[in-house]
């Protein structure tokens, strides 16, 4: 089926413009059902480019400006221009963000969906457990699975730590929430994330992740990876990441 013409919103989101924080990681044109000779079919999903809830400066000192710019940008965009793209024609073409995430094999077919799908997911999860002054440390229920899961807040932060500055070229460090409602902290190469139950190689649902590709971080910290990481753990909105726990 052919993909109908969209505006795709995008490649025109105004650099540093200040909306509202994103309400979900799932960034798409809306799902329309269409009859056709009796039958109702799908129209594809179009994913757009979500923007941030900040201004692209707001992370200084710890994530330079630049970097937000060329992050969000170029490299999340283009994720999001290449999977609507990888989209058409694809059986999973009508899925949900999450949907398509959790569907993807290690098939060929499957490679530009996995890659650019990954992409769009990690980085809409990217932006929003981060805000400008960040949060001071986990509470309520996600602050008990912390001490239950690792011991202590202090644990947990050497064990994530460690777990993104051995992330063998590029990839991802995650803290994630087993089905049983425990946490563990695992890494993914690439734009793989731990969504991906056909191909990861530790499942559960990300509540937390760090890019530790070079593009994130490489114009302020070049090869420092540790400076970027511990400046990152500064930032992270533990409310969010709260509200993730527990949904």
């Amino acid at each position: 089926m052919k993909r109908r013409d969209f505006v795709r919103a995008g490649s025109v989101v105004a650099l540093g413009t200040m909306i509202s924080p994103l309400s979900s990681c799932n960034s798409t044109a809306k799902d329309e059902e269409k009859d056709k000779d009796g039958e109702k079919e799908m129209t594809p999903t179009v994913f757009v480019l979500p923007a941030l809830g900040y201004a692209f400066n707001a992370l200084e000192p710890k994530i330079d400006e630049q970097t937000m710019q060329i992050h969000h940008g170029k490299h999340h965009a283009g994720y999001v221009k290449k999977l609507n793209k990888a989209l058409e024609e694809h059986p999973l073409a009508s899925k949900s963000l999450e949907e398509i995430v959790m569907s993807v094999s290690d098939k060929d077919a499957d490679t530009n969906v996995r890659n650019n799908g990954g992409g769009h997911y990690n980085h809409s999860l990217f932006w929003e457990i981060m805000k400008p002054g960040g949060g001071e440390m986990p509470a309520g229920k996600l602050a008990e699975a912390v001490n239950t899961s690792f011991g202590s807040y202090d644990d947990f932060k050497m064990a994530f730590a460690k777990e993104a500055g051995t992330v063998f070229g590029s990839g991802w460090a995650w803290l994630c929430k087993a089905d049983d409602g425990k946490l563990f902290v695992t890494s993914t190469p690439n734009q793989d994330n731990p969504l991906m139950k056909n191909v990861a190689e530790k499942a559960g649902t990300p509540i937390l992740g760090i890019d530790v590709w070079e593009h994130a971080y490489y114009l302020k910290y070049q090869n420092k990876r540790k400076d970027y990481i511990d400046g990152f753990m500064t930032l992270i909105n533990w409310e969010t990441v709260g509200q993730k726990f527990e949904a």
